[in-house]
């Protein structure tokens, strides 16, 4: 008799005759761990998981840095979750928020931003980015004058060299 799965995940025979779903055609789930490595200059990103549509990153800026050329990214929605330290965001209108540990922000697509590790200690952060309907490739970041930025440009603060603090995690 063919089995198929419970809403706990087990195995059940199946009762009212539907046909099961073809599990084969199902894709796996992606297990990940929240763990990155300390920065004492510049910033480093690890992803997580990754579908095509939505993706998880764990970042770390060193203290003095983060992204701070005022930018959007018009094909993904993405929130920052403060994990360890204080960040400063900034938005256009003069919006300025200081979010510490479990706290986050939400930024739709074509909102404009920047932030700043606000601490004194290592600012790691969860980035969780959703590609919007006819999105673009997820590097792209446009400033204040429609212009591409390269994330690395010395005006988004990424000019520093990166040194990791060696052997200390965020975990």
């Amino acid at each position: 008799m063919a089995q198929s799965v419970s809403a706990r995940g087990r195995m059940a025979d199946p009762a009212d005759g539907r046909p099961e779903v073809d599990f084969s055609m199902s894709p796996p789930p992606e297990f990940f761990k929240l763990r990155i490595e300390l920065m004492d200059e510049g910033s480093h990103r690890r992803v997580l998981a990754d579908t095509g549509n939505l993706q998880l990153k764990i970042r770390c800026y060193a203290v003095g840095g983060g992204e701070n050329a005022l930018h959007a990214h018009h094909g993904q929605d993405h929130s920052f979750i403060i994990l360890q330290g204080r960040a400063r965001y900034y938005g256009p209108r003069g919006e300025e928020r200081e979010l510490v540990r479990n706290e986050g922000i939400m930024l739709p697509a074509g909102c404009y931003y920047c932030f700043e590790n606000a601490g004194d200690e290592p600012l790691v952060v969860l980035r969780i980015e959703s590609i919007t309907k006819g999105g673009e490739d997820r590097d792209v970041r446009l400033g204040a004058h429609g212009q591409q930025i390269d994330p690395h440009a010395p005006e988004n603060n990424r000019e520093k060299p990166v040194r990791f603090r060696p052997g200390a995690f965020y975990e």
